[in-house]
């Protein structure tokens, strides 16, 4: 997304979950360099929703913001703090590491 880009978030990675769950179509996962980052980066990320039109996805992790988490229903996006997304792994845990062919499903 290009709120990502312009807010500087990092190691930005997209995950396809068709196939995976029925949770959301898919996941991206993203770092903000420190708290106030990645709340900037989720706020950002809200108010484009909005503009563009969308219903105010719901967010959970304010006000502490180790890790923000946007569903806006067929997207999740987590933003994370290095360390606590370092922790999580989240990638591993849905196959980000996998070669192409296996996320697909």
């Amino acid at each position: 997304m290009q709120v990502l880009d312009d807010m500087k978030a990092e190691d930005a990675t997209v995950i396809d979950l068709v196939g995976k769950t029925s949770l959301a179509d898919a996941m991206i996962i993203a770092s903000g360099r420190v708290n106030r980052h990645v709340a900037s980066i989720a706020e950002s990320l809200v108010e484009a929703f909005k503009k563009a039109g969308h219903e105010t996805p719901k967010v959970e992790g304010f006000p502490a913001c180790d890790w923000v988490l946007i569903d806006t229903g067929d997207l999740i996006i987590h933003i994370f703090r290095p360390e606590v997304r370092q922790f999580y792994n989240l990638e591993k845990m849905w196959g980000a590491d996998r070669p192409r062919e296996r996320l697909v499903g």
